[in-house]
């Protein structure tokens, strides 16, 4: 397409990022997992060697660049929804919103069109399911 995707990020430091901070690297958004800064040289710049996984697929990418340049970070957003109820056998999901009304447009993270589901997303399946199934008062946390 030829949409630049720039109304999704905002341009960072790659020196501001940290541990947890949220970035694109090729493309993809990424959860940083390390990062190390480095001096190189007597004239050069100070580099950042960024190590991020996929938000998606757990992918892991790599990045170095100068750390006063310029990286694109995606907007997250997160919101806590209360569970409502949870399918197993087709992935549907129902969640409560603020307004009192349904949210029934979300799958357990098990169900993707794209790429297979990670070990978390197969952990945080089985917690959500267990806890329905104890009666428990699940919260959920979709971003």
């Amino acid at each position: 397409t030829t949409e630049s995707g720039a109304s999704h990020t905002y341009p960072q430091q790659a020196g501001e990022i940290r541990k947890g901070s949220y970035l694109m690297i090729k493309g993809h958004p990424c959860k940083c997992t390390e990062i190390s800064t480095s001096k190189t040289g007597k004239h050069g710049h100070a580099k950042a060697h960024i190590v991020a996984l996929d938000i998606f697929t757990g992918k892991k990418y790599e990045d170095l660049c100068p750390s006063s340049h310029n990286l694109d970070v995606p907007f997250v957003k997160r919101t806590e929804y209360q569970l409502l109820s949870a399918d197993p056998e087709t992935g549907e999901v129902s969640l409560l919103l603020e307004s009192g009304n349904c949210k029934d447009d979300l799958n357990l993270p098990t169900f993707v069109k794209v790429g297979e589901p990670t070990d978390d997303d197969k952990k945080v399946v089985e917690e959500i399911l267990k806890g329905m199934e104890d009666g428990k008062e699940v919260i959920v946390i979709v971003q």
